[in-house]
């Protein structure tokens, strides 16, 4: 078997985008994936939606390009939705070829239609799309054996140059350092190549959708090697998540609402989205969310209601075989009675600076996926675009890597971790009691609907616990709990920082003190 540590292209995260990488990588170079806890944790597995591609009679590109753009507020760069459009169909071919069981309506694809989308257009495998693929892309990985899959990872930062022997300035990245979860000991993995493909930042949050993994490690460090970061701003809401004080992060798909569910006030069934848009249920997420998120303050209500047991419960067991299951499991009958559910973090439309190869500012250095900022998404994600850009940027890395190869040399010597000045923690109930601090300053003053008033108050205890954190983490030797916190406070920083910045309400973006929207829309752009 050969030696992980040393590889052609080390991929850090092991869903959609990094396994896509893999294996368009694999029949000419060694690959390395690192995985942060099991091979199939990550967001991949979770998506229920479906991925968005242009194949009904009469659907078009141009209809695709434009409802991204309208969803995106203007702020997308409209060469990258383009190129992603464009490369939507033949992403859906080869994920058949790899035997994505997509589900089929008389020998054709059966395309199902969510909120913002003009025509029917998301491929799907039932109401669990995400864990289908995930399925096939590591099922092909496992077997290809030019692909080293190492799970229990997790990775503490990017060795750069100046982490060489012969210390340099140069801002080459050669790899990561990483803590194995089975010996607690940090481990060196190096390569010409490395693709952050870490996923989102969804857990900076107090309700979220996202796994438990969702830490915005591969933004962080990526900002913290000299990555610019762009948009974090525009954090997704979605609309409907299960509200249920048993079961966390259960995700009511847009789908329910694109086949005809509607939301209501639970104590009078009345159905209010249509006095918030012409669009009603079909709205884009971040209406829809802030639709919710008003009536549950105006009213002082727990939840709202999605119902769509009128749609009959042949219609709705067939359709969402998955959720039904869930929700009965959980003594509610969707096909008889309505889903209480509210808004969580979705979706991270900001992150690192990509082009259209995938590349960050970093020599030697990729991304693709959630912890991007490709330019897709701009203001606000439309639904199962997010899939489909894994695939699209997961191969563009890939295809860069290949053509430019001569251009990326075997790394140097890298120095080993150094843990000689650090001990053991004899304080862990720090790490807890920050991590569910800062969750929950976000949801409060960082949440659906901002003033400038709380960013300040984020601001102020994002300050006083980044020299806690920094303090302990300088004394103590790393897990992987103060890896996820420091990297969490990191991502809140940039969260914050980006939302005071931005003067006006546009996409996901909504604040009292700049409720309109500006005529020209620039992207919030950090650089370290």
């Amino acid at each position: 078997m050969p030696n992980p540590h040393t590889s052609d292209v080390l991929i850090i995260g092991s869903g959609a985008a990094g396994l896509t990488a893999a294996l368009n990588l694999a029949d000419r170079f060694r690959v390395t994936v690192l995985a942060k806890g099991g091979l199939a944790e990550g967001s991949t597995a979770w998506a229920q939606g479906g991925i968005a591609a242009v194949l009904e009679p009469g659907d078009t590109f141009d209809s695709h390009i434009e409802d991204t753009m309208i969803a995106g507020a203007g702020l997308n760069d409209r060469k990258t939705v383009e190129f992603v459009v464009e490369n939507a169909p033949r992403a859906i071919e080869r994920l058949i070829e790899l035997g994505v069981p997509f589900n089929k309506e008389g020998g054709d694809l059966h395309l199902t239609r969510e909120g913002g989308h003009s025509h029917r257009r998301i491929v799907h495998v039932n109401d669990a799309t995400g864990w289908a693929v995930q399925e096939a892309l590591l099922h092909a990985a496992q077997a290809h054996a030019n692909i080293t899959l190492v799970p229990d990872m997790v990775v503490v930062d990017l060795a750069t140059s100046k982490h060489e022997e012969r210390y340099s300035g140069a801002g080459n990245v050669w790899g990561v350092y990483a803590v194995n979860r089975a010996t607690g000991r940090v481990e060196l993995f190096t390569a010409n190549a490395t693709i952050l493909a870490t996923g989102g930042a969804g857990r900076t949050y107090l309700f979220s959708t996202a796994p438990r993994g969702a830490t915005g490690d591969g933004i962080a460090m990526a900002w913290r090697a000299g990555c610019r970061i762009s948009n974090m701003e525009m954090m997704q809401f979605h609309p409907t998540c299960l509200y249920n004080l048993e079961v966390k992060n259960f995700l009511i798909t847009e789908a329910v609402r694109g086949e005809g569910g509607q939301l209501k006030i639970p104590e009078t069934g009345y159905r209010f989205m249509p006095d918030f848009d012409p669009r009603a249920e079909l709205a884009p997420r971040d209406v829809v969310a802030r639709a919710i998120d008003h009536e549950i303050k105006r009213l002082g209500l727990d939840y709202v209601h999605l119902d769509i047991s009128h749609m009959g419960a042949e219609f709705v067991t067939h359709h969402f075989p998955t959720i039904y299951e869930k929700l009965k499991g959980l003594g509610i009958d969707m096909t008889k009675e309505p889903i209480p559910v509210v808004p969580a973090q979705h979706y991270t439309c900001g992150g690192i600076v990509i082009d259209l190869d995938g590349r960050t500012d970093l020599p030697h250095l990729y991304a693709a996926g959630e912890c991007t900022e490709s330019g897709l998404h701009g203001a606000n994600r439309l639904a199962s675009n997010s899939l489909l850009e894994c695939f699209v940027f997961g191969e563009a890395c890939a295809r860069h890597i290949n053509t430019h190869w001569d251009d990326l040399p075997p790394p140097p010597a890298i120095r080993p971790w150094d843990e000689s000045r650090v001990t053991d923690s004899d304080e862990e109930v720090v790490i807890k009691q920050n991590w569910t601090e800062i969750r929950r300053f976000m949801w409060n003053y960082v949440g659906i609907v901002r003033t400038t008033k709380r960013l300040e108050r984020a601001a102020h205890r994002i300050k006083l616990l980044t020299g806690e954190v920094e303090d302990y983490y300088g004394h103590f030797r790393v897990t992987p709990d103060l890896i996820e916190l420091r990297n969490l406070l990191q991502t809140s920083d940039l969260i914050v920082r980006s939302a005071l910045h931005r003067h006006e309400s546009r996409g996901l973006h909504y604040t009292l003190d700049y409720p309109e929207t500006l005529p020209v829309a620039v992207d919030t752009v950090l650089v370290p």
